[in-house]
């Protein structure tokens, strides 16, 4: 059984949803949402009914300030999101956790996965590997307090463009990530480029996969289908691998 609250170090609720797994599975997927986004999306409900009907148990978390989770946004960042996965992970012992992050939140798994040993299995989709370049392109228009990509509820803070220009890009940690770990970006995304994953892929031992014509948050047409067949089977046979204790370095392809 899943605890029934999450709680970051704060004292903050972070909401959460909750698909079962096969009975005796401890395989567990969290899922993490980007950037002014939270826990109910089309693609991460679309991969946690895929990932259930394989008999894989998944969590899909807001982080703090975000969706239904409590906190202020204006207090959201990458530093303090790795924070609550941390909190997350700590209450889940017993369980082979692979992490799920999209844009803004794969930074935040690869970033915890570098360094937690917690974290069996990676996945990052349409992932922001160049945090300050990042800050500059959507951001550097703003000032603190205007909406975010036109979302009223999330206003922009300067605790957030300092937290991804101090962290600058996320390619020097990633070599430092040793688990089995996909990268997903399509070549049709016009938040994230598809370059951030081309570069957080070379030299490590990510896999590559772009999905043509795909946008950031998988809505163009097939886009979900093209996910779900990509990234479903992959998370299946690298559990199995973590499972079995075998060796969890995969080549890079492209």
């Amino acid at each position: 059984m899943l605890p029934h609250e999450f709680r970051n170090a704060a004292g903050e609720r972070l909401a959460h949803s909750a698909h079962p797994g096969a009975p005796g599975c401890d395989d567990l997927v969290v899922i993490g949402h980007g950037l002014t986004s939270d826990k109910d999306r089309p693609w991460s409900e679309r991969l946690s009914a895929e990932l259930e009907r394989r008999g894989i148990a998944s969590l899909r978390i807001a982080f703090s300030g975000n969706g239904e989770s409590e906190g202020r946004f204006a207090d959201s960042n990458i530093t303090k999101e790795i924070a609550d996965l941390g909190s997350v992970l700590d209450t889940l012992s017993g369980r082979r956790i692979a992490y799920v992050g999209h844009s803004m939140g794969a930074a935040v798994g690869l970033l915890r996965a570098a360094t937690d040993p917690r974290i069996r299995v990676l996945v990052s989709l349409a992932g922001i590997a160049h945090t300050a370049a990042f800050a500059e392109r959507l951001l550097g228009h703003l000032r603190p307090g205007d909406p975010i990509l036109g979302k009223a509820h999330c206003p922009l803070s300067m605790d957030l463009v300092n937290d991804l220009e101090a962290i600058d890009s996320v390619c020097p940690t990633a070599a430092a990530v040793a688990v089995p770990w996909l990268v997903v970006h399509g070549d049709a995304d016009a938040i994230v480029p598809v370059q951030d994953s081309i570069d957080l892929a070379a030299g490590t031992v990510a896999e590559l996969r772009v999905l043509r014509g795909v946008d950031h948050s998988f809505t163009t047409t097939g886009a979900l289908d093209a996910l779900v067949a990509t990234v479903v089977p992959w998370l299946a046979a690298a559990l199995d691998r973590a499972r079995g204790g075998a060796d969890q370095r995969s080549p890079s392809v492209s």
